[in-house]
């Protein structure tokens, strides 16, 4: 049967009436299949929508990582910028979104790689959509050209560590001097497989291996610009959209001469931030806030910094404790804030600079702050993760 496409879901999917979904179309496209429960498989479209384009990957109809490759840039900016605006006004919130940062093709230092041991080899890339097979990455778009070089060398640890039975996590992350690589799902080395896994580090540029949580072997000190991160910390996909959210923090701080950095990491925007400013840091994982320190002791031309490890989910700072900064820095996981925003609802805090990578928690935690005073001056919008659904947000509040 024929359905046309009314509108673009929030993971990628074209949407007809019932709701019916249907992977990679796009609204205003005549669509044939065979609807199955609310999906429309083995889609053939009739009538293209004007802003289809030809996938570059040569891997896009295999690999699930990219889910709107088929779509114009143009087009992708203007939806993600829509999902933030639709998150905001369905709080009844105006959307004072200034621009959208999309980062370039080839830019993913940070990636997560499945391996596969085969009948002649090992395949090394990302997950079909909604399938067990995996799609190869050494022509990813996505990710760094020095990444992308990395797949082949992955197939080679994943027919010695791998079985026929299950898979491989590669965590890739690309830093300044080197790899950070952490293997999980592996079979156990023996002391000579660890010798050979540390030659084969070697020659591959990977300056830090840790297999199922253990650390094997580390050639020297990982850094990213001020950064010290330990293994598997989460850092920001591109150096582009690090960028962009840093000077989104960096403007809504001002002249701040105090800061309190709530779910800090391993530091990537306090760090900064103490080049004008002393710093709090607050963080609920003692690797990360011990990374943030030793940074910090290494740095120089850096203002005064403290460091506390805290749950902030069970032990927010409370008013009193957040009266001391004249600006906070917030970027939560996809949760949001809740209890963390309930505390500054009635502190005298005067600018908050927020990051977030779920509009809708955003949303949620931006209405709260607006009905106590607070006003929303700016949205930015950052894309990343380009072609996938994946959006992120630096925003403004102040209030007097």
């Amino acid at each position: 049967m024929s359905i046309t496409i009314t509108r673009l879901g929030h993971q990628g999917d074209g949407i007809a009436e019932g709701p019916v979904f249907v992977p990679r179309a796009l609204p205003g496209e005549i669509v044939d299949g065979t609807i199955q429960g609310d999906t429309l498989v083995k889609p053939k479209i009739v009538t293209p929508s004007e802003h289809r384009v030809k996938a570059p990957c040569p891997v896009y109809n295999t690999c699930g990582g990219c889910s709107v490759q088929h779509a114009s840039d143009s087009f992708v900016a203007e939806w993600k910028t829509g999902i933030v605006r639709a998150a905001l006004e369905a709080r009844g919130l105006d959307a004072p979104i200034r621009t959208l940062h999309t980062s370039p093709t080839r830019s993913r230092r940070r990636a997560k790689f499945s391996g596969k041991r085969t009948k002649t080899g090992a395949i090394v890339g990302f997950h079909g959509r909604g399938a067990t097979q995996i799609a190869d990455a050494d022509r990813c778009l996505v990710v760094t050209p020095s990444m992308a070089a990395l797949v082949d060398p992955l197939r080679e640890l994943t027919v010695r560590l791998g079985s026929r039975k299950a898979e491989v996590g590669f965590q890739v992350t690309e830093l300044e001097n080197g790899f950070d690589l952490a293997i999980d799902g592996a079979k156990t080395p023996t002391p000579q497989e660890t010798m050979d896994l540390m030659i084969w580090a070697r020659d591959n540029r990977v300056i830090r291996l840790s297999v199922n949580g253990e650390l094997i072997g580390q050639e020297a000190v990982p850094t990213l610009g001020p950064l010290l991160p330990p293994p598997g910390a989460f850092l920001q996909a591109t150096a582009h959209g690090e960028a962009a959210l840093m000077a989104c923090v960096s403007e809504t701080l001002g002249n701040a001469k105090t800061v309190v950095d709530l779910f800090a990491g391993c530091g990537t925007f306090s760090l900064p931030a103490a080049r004008k400013a002393d710093v709090h840091v607050v963080e609920g994982d003692r690797d990360l806030t011990a990374a943030a320190e030793t940074a910090w002791r290494q740095g120089q031309g850096l203002h005064h910094m403290t460091f506390e490890t805290r749950d902030l989910f069970r032990r927010p700072l409370i008013a009193d404790e957040l009266n001391r900064f004249d600006a906070a820095i917030i970027d939560p996981p996809r949760a949001g804030a809740e209890a963390q925003t309930a505390e500054i609802l009635i502190s005298t805090l005067p600018k908050i600079a927020a990051v977030s990578c779920n509009p809708v928690t955003f949303a949620r935690d931006a209405e709260a702050l607006i009905h106590a005073g607070y006003r929303l001056n700016w949205v930015d919008v950052v894309d990343q993760f380009r072609w996938s659904h994946h959006v992120e947000i630096a925003a403004s509040f102040s209030r007097d």
